[in-house]
């Protein structure tokens, strides 16, 4: 009995462990965000303007992204905060996107911009091909786990 406890007791907490560990690495070895000086530079030139809310259908305590997210026609910039999380993407959608469902039954009408590796900040570049006008939502997506974090419309 004593051997059983204390195997059950190892595989709990290498179970919490490993979960810390998912949850906290992205934190340790995120790179400096940019500075706000220039995401607000960058937002005072914005075509579009939204807003990442907390209370997204499929958003929990867990995945969720709050703050304000700035799109000109060269970048997508955002200040605010994100859930900590590995392997997040930034998209854009033609159609509002809130769950997980509607990410993937629409996801080969979207077009993924790039990586988000900061959680206060971030600004990435947009590919030159992209046209924001011909989509209205961004989203952030977990990668690896297919999660909805948080989405915002823009028109």
């Amino acid at each position: 009995m004593r051997i059983l406890l204390l195997i059950s007791s190892h595989l709990i907490f290498a179970a919490v462990g490993f979960a810390l560990g998912i949850y906290a690495l992205p934190i340790l070895t995120q790179p400096q965000a940019p500075k706000v000086e220039d995401i607000q530079g960058i937002s005072q030139h914005a075509l579009f303007n939204a807003t990442f809310q907390r209370d997204r259908l499929d958003s929990d305590f867990l995945h969720w992204g709050e703050g304000s997210v700035a799109i000109s026609d060269t970048q997508i910039v955002f200040m605010g905060e994100l859930a900590p999380g590995p392997d997040y993407k930034l998209y854009l959608s033609p159609v509002f996107i809130e769950t997980e469902a509607a990410f993937n039954q629409y996801k080969d009408t979207m077009i993924q911009i790039g990586d988000v590796r900061t959680f206060e900040r971030f600004s990435l570049d947009l590919p030159p091909e992209v046209n924001v006008s011909e989509y209205n939502t961004v989203i952030v997506w977990c990668e690896s786990f297919g999660e909805f974090i948080t989405s915002a419309r823009y028109n």
